[in-house]
């Protein structure tokens, strides 16, 4: 089981990588390590999702989702654990960062419990409260809204 990377590419999600994208991100969502996403809001989404692919097998995704008129999210990244720390979300955050310069978005954010990971970006922490509410559309649907403990991260694109 993808013990030998023969064949990675990174492309735009299709309706039929969803279940398994789904079933990538609740590996990590049931250790409260990412938010759940249901099938519904994927498949409403799916423009906004890249994935990886090996020899023709889905490993990771991420998705670019944008909020306002200069500004996007990444959100939703998760690589199957099997091929975890081999560059894989980098490629997955860098093809959602290529497609917001595409936009013309000035600035992209997440929000993670990782802020580390996207410090390696060079996104910057930032304060939740200097993000527009606009993003809170998204949080007031959460389970976890108000107590969130994820970090805000931002980095600017198209100055």
């Amino acid at each position: 089981m993808l013990t030998q990377r023969k064949h990675e590419l990174i492309r735009k999600a299709r309706v039929n990588d969803v279940v398994v994208m789904k079933q990538i991100i609740n590996t990590y969502s049931k250790e409260e390590l990412m938010l759940a996403r249901s099938l519904s809001e994927m498949y409403e989404n799916i423009r906004d999702y890249y994935v990886c692919e090996i020899d023709g097998e889905v490993v990771g995704c991420c998705a670019l989702h944008v909020v306002w008129e200069d500004l996007a999210e990444i959100l939703a990244l998760a690589v199957n654990p099997v091929c975890a720390r081999k560059g894989i979300g980098t490629k997955l955050v860098s093809a959602c960062l290529e497609d917001a310069k595409n936009l013309g978005m000035k600035e992209v954010f997440a929000l993670t419990y990782v802020p580390g990971f996207f410090e390696t970006l060079d996104f910057k922490v930032v304060d939740k409260n200097t993000l527009p509410r606009k993003i809170w559309s998204g949080c007031l649907r959460c389970p976890k809204f108000p107590d969130c403990n994820e970090v805000a991260v931002l980095k600017s694109i198209n100055p």
